[in-house]
């Protein structure tokens, strides 16, 4: 499924009205990443079953289909599901007001009855909304909060704006499989266990078939280091702005779909460029599938991604299963962790959610 078109109980009573009317409006505007002052980390609370999980759509609309197959996915993880109308507004490709979703965001860390949330869907739209957050409401109410896609710039900025860990991982509609239920259920309801995240290994006929599934060391090495990271076509569209990330000694995870691998090169050519890709600590990257399919002369995928991150000379692999594929791993951004290249492995080094 194309990141750019990944798109693909009834709404409840807003509780909005019983909070702040500044909600609705922009929080003070963010300093420049590289000035701002470390911020200590927040645990979210675990989940339980039974517990609430609020549903947001932040970014893309999504169909009624898509809606109801995302609440049937959470039920089966043994959560009751909750959206507000909002979700189901759409504005033009939204799926509601830049204002409105930046208030669906708001509400379900506000909501004492919810208590955690997982994104709906991905889709462009995150970045509209960044600024219209009020942040302090996020920090005195951690929850939570799941997703990959467009949702990284979400929740790498409220990470780094609040200190509260988030999930990378599945959107509600992506949870149809037991894979994927299972790894984020395990991250995000037991607060004691530290786990140790292995890649789903690809047999030589699912290479054979589709070779952006191959699996190799870049550069070998163990490394211990906070996690962050995620779509790559969004964290290169956050560079050089505000909401950009500070990679400097941190252990990267990237993900993409379907770009040829010109865009994937001038992509991470971005990065490089900017002032602390380059002093990051490791790399992951997930299975990149359908990149390696230019339409013209071309590098393969696997030629740009040694060309642009071997240099760097610092522990990196490529094919971990997180991302736009069917089984994804969930991943806690701001939690120390350690990547070992031999085992293809990370091991979370600290807890990701607290009792």
């Amino acid at each position: 499924m194309n990141r750019r078109s990944f798109i693909s109980t009834g709404a409840q009573l807003s509780v909005l009205s019983a909070f702040p009317a500044a909600s609705l409006a922009p929080s003070p505007s963010i300093d420049p990443l590289y000035n701002s002052k470390e911020i200590a980390t927040i645990l979210p609370k675990k989940l339980n079953k039974g517990d609430t999980v609020g549903l947001i759509a932040p970014g893309y609309s999504l169909s009624s289909k898509a809606l109801e197959n995302a609440i049937s996915n959470v039920q089966a993880m043994g959560f009751k599901p909750y959206h507000t109308s909002r979700i189901k507004g759409r504005d033009g490709y939204f799926s509601n007001t830049d204002k409105l979703r930046a208030a669906d965001v708001e509400e379900m860390f506000l909501d004492p009855q919810v208590d955690g949330i997982i994104c709906a869907r991905g889709g462009y739209g995150c970045t509209r909304i960044l600024d219209l957050i009020n942040y302090d409401y996020i920090a005195q109410n951690p929850k939570v909060l799941v997703g990959f896609s467009d949702i990284t710039a979400l929740a790498n900025t409220i990470h780094r704006k609040t200190g509260l860990v988030t999930f990378h991982g599945p959107v509600a509609t992506t949870l149809e499989n037991t894979y994927n239920r299972d790894n984020l259920y395990r991250i995000i309801t037991q607060p004691k266990e530290l786990f140790t995240i292995k890649s789903e290994h690809y047999t030589p006929e699912v290479v054979q078939s589709d070779d952006t599934f191959e699996q190799y060391v870049i550069n070998p090495g163990v490394i211990t280091a906070p996690l962050l990271g995620g779509n790559l076509s969004l964290l290169s569209a956050m560079c050089g702005t505000q909401y950009d990330l500070d990679y400097t000694g941190k252990l990267v995870f990237i993900e993409d779909i379907e770009e040829d691998p010109y865009r994937i090169d001038r992509m991470f050519t971005q990065l490089l460029s900017a002032p602390t890709f380059k002093h990051a600590a490791g790399i992951v990257l997930g299975v990149f599938k359908g990149c390696n399919e230019p339409k013209r002369v071309s590098f393969t995928l696997k030629e740009v991604i040694l060309d642009r991150i071997k240099p760097l000379n610092i522990p990196s692999i490529y094919g971990f299963s997180i991302g736009h594929i069917d089984h994804n791993l969930t991943l806690p951004i701001g939690i120390n962790a350690t990547l070992n290249t031999d085992t293809f492995s990370i091991e979370l080094l600290q807890r990701a959610i607290q009792d």
